[in-house]
């Protein structure tokens, strides 16, 4: 802050009151942001609480700013609950500062928000540079009249006798109506011996015609799903299945503009403006190999240019805003295949797998087999890989065990590399994991480690202060099986005995905050990420009832079959997105091994894990937990009381004592 306000004078309580959020406000930016404030006056300002990331728009702030002076820049960070702004002097800057420290203005969403301004020397962020558009993929804009809009519009009558075969529930999060071919979500595909009767509505015919004569499409569709969104509401990402329908996907906006994701596998993501009617066409790696899907928001980060319209939304932080959404309905023309998918992304082609996915076992011995395929053969194979990405303990596992009385014997059931076996030079430690290769390389750092399954630990009933289980419980695939691992792991404490276990969240934004799982999603190879950080969605806390869904920085919610959903038997399970919100309990993640390939063969995803080949791409099993989930688990267990359950960084925690 600047000293020379504050020196020698007098405050008063509310002054005071003011002066504790201002500097709390800094400590923040500085901790979570690496901003640092000066004590001096400067042209630039940081202005906490103005950031798009807490729903202020440009259109809002600049001009509140410019009562003050001329703004020669404002900077708005995609996402973030701060801004940055440089007047042409300094005189001007210092005005701002006296002015607008602790003026309340009105969001876009009509809440009030608090403004905290400190100087700094310069505005902290790094641009990357602009993203193409992924291969294959087209935006053409005003591809329909208005005028047509509005007929198509009303052609869709969502309040239809339920009776007609074309009716469609309405899902969870939006309204749907299928033409031609009815869409499954259960299995992403079609019924492609049962057409809906009627085809697609005639009113598409000559547009389909007008879209082939321009050359947009070059198959005329056959199969036509109708999504109505409101604000707030979204679609998980996802890749139309390459069995279901030919290469050509073409999705048409009405009624509002919205920002659709883009992901590729290797972690580059680009978000695109499709504006109100406008054509976005996918064929080739955009349509086979990148996922797409829109966040659940009710504002979207874009340019602030008029001119701008389509396109990728830049980093350009001097040229970002808020939009607010609207009602969207988008008409998605597909054409069914009829022949195997023979294109050349074979890793995630569901026509090309070798073998087909597993599914949900329905016995103990297809559990047992389903955890040794894609559980431990896994971790034997990426064992070197995996242990030099786990390398930091967890502030809160570390805690656990310098809280433990000296002397105390304490057992790490799945060990892994050793992490957390030299923690506190106290405790006499030792380790246990599944796999062979990890206890290796636990033993080469003269860490005490063997090898054994966690349901049956060869060591005597009652002879543990303390245990530790972190992300293991989650890899075994049924209810039963993990109340037996739980039970083992209470089996070898001692009456007073404690244990720490953690489990990996279906939940991963928590109390408005999105885990180390989602932030360290990457936008650009190369380049500096940008991810939400820490940082309160205000700095200074103001609006406890704010809904998250609300901010343009939230994220998916768990979809529908959610938490609650029955369990579903022979069914295949489905293979998560890396760094994305879950949308299934239980799930097979990519693990991609570093390094090249250096042959021409394709990876196969479900067929025989082969050793050693740099580049490949490997499925470990995950059953994500719910919250109160393990706390339930626990409670089935006998002569056991729960010290503590908490949620950290995307996993659900309990500490358990025996009793």
């Amino acid at each position: 802050m600047d000293t020379n306000h504050q020196s020698n004078i007098k405050l008063s309580k509310t002054e005071k009151k003011f002066l504790r959020k201002q500097i709390k406000a800094r400590n923040t930016l500085l901790r979570h942001e690496g901003i640092e404030a000066v004590s001096y006056a400067t042209q630039s300002l940081v202005v906490a609480n103005g950031g798009l990331g807490n729903s202020v728009s440009r259109k809002q702030l600049l001009p509140v700013l410019e009562k003050c002076g001329l703004v020669e820049a404002l900077l708005m960070p995609p996402n973030k609950p701060y801004s940055f702004v440089r007047y042409t002097t300094t005189e001007e800057s210092r005005k701002a500062y006296v002015t607008l420290n602790g003026k309340e203005i009105v969001d876009d969403l009509g809440q009030k928000i608090i403004l905290y301004l400190n100087f700094v020397e310069k505005a902290q962020w790094k641009e990357m540079g602009l993203q193409p558009l992924p291969p294959g993929l087209m935006v053409v804009e005003e591809i329909i009249s208005s005028e047509d809009e509005k007929m198509l519009l009303e052609s869709i009558i969502w309040t239809e006798d339920t009776d007609n075969q074309n009716f469609q529930k309405s899902l969870k999060h939006r309204r749907v109506k299928h033409f031609g071919y009815e869409f499954h979500y259960e299995n992403n595909n079609v019924d492609k011996d049962k057409p809906l009767p009627g085809g697609l509505p005639d009113i598409c015919d000559s547009i389909l015609e007008k879209w082939l004569k321009k050359g947009y499409i070059k198959h005329k569709p056959d199969q036509l799903t109708v999504n109505q969104y409101e604000p707030g509401h979204g679609i998980p990402p996802h890749i139309d299945t390459h069995s279901a329908f030919e290469d050509e996907i073409v999705s048409l906006s009405l009624g509002s503009e919205i920002v659709m994701d883009f992901k590729h596998p290797d972690g580059v993501t680009v978000q695109v403006m499709l504006p109100r009617r406008s054509l976005l066409v996918m064929t080739g790696e955009s349509r086979y190999l990148w996922t797409h899907g829109i966040t659940p928001r009710k504002f979207d980060t874009v340019q602030a240019s008029e001119h701008y319209k389509s396109g990728i939304i830049t980093s350009d932080i001097g040229d970002l805003t808020l939009s607010k959404r609207g009602i969207r309905t988008s008409f998605t023309f597909r054409k069914v295949r009829h022949t195997p998918c023979n294109c050349s992304y074979s890793s995630v082609c569901d026509s090309q797998r070798k073998e087909t996915p597993p599914s949900f076992p329905e016995s103990d011995k297809e559990a047992s087999q389903l955890e040794q395929e894609y559980v431990h053969r896994v971790y034997e194979e990426i064992a070197g890989h995996f242990s030099s990405t786990r390398h930091t303990p967890w502030p809160r596992i570390v805690e656990f065990l310098k809280a433990l009385p000296s002397g105390s014997i304490v057992a790490d059931i799945g060990c892994g590399n050793g992490k957390y076996l030299g923690i506190n030079k106290e405790l006499y430690m030792i380790g246990c994991d599944r796999s062979q290769s990890l206890v290796d390389i636990c033993r080469e750092k003269h860490l005490q480690a063997f090898v054994c399954d966690a349901l049956a630990i060869p060591v005597r009933s009652g002879s543990c202060d303390a245990c530790i289980s972190v992300a293991v419980i989650h890899h075994f695939s049924t209810a039963e099986r993990r109340v037996a691992a739980l039970q083992e792991l209470v089996r070898l404490l001692r009456p007073g005995g404690k244990a720490l276990i953690y489990v990996w969240a279906m939940e991963q934004e928590y109390n408005n905050q999105k885990s180390k799982y989602l932030k360290e999603n990457k936008i650009s190879q190369g380049k500096k990420e940008i991810s939400d950080t820490s940082v309160q969605r205000q700095l200074v806390e103001q609006m406890p009832n704010a809904n998250s869904q609300d901010s343009a920085a939230s994220v998916p919610s768990i979809q529908e079959g959610g938490c609650n959903s029955r369990k579903v038997t022979n069914s295949e399970l489905p293979i998560h997105t890396n760094r994305t919100t879950f949308h299934s309990q239980d799930v097979l993640v990519p693990w991609h091994l570093k390094g090249n390939l250096g042959k021409d063969k394709p990876v196969e995803p479900f067929g025989p894990i082969r050793s050693h080949d740099p580049g490949s791409v490997f499925h470990r099993y995950y059953h994500v937990f719910c919250d109160g989930e393990l706390e339930a688990a626990c409670q089935t267990l006998s002569n056991v009381s729960i010290l503590q359950s908490y949620y950290d960084q995307g996993n659900w925690c309990v500490i358990l004592q025996k009793i």
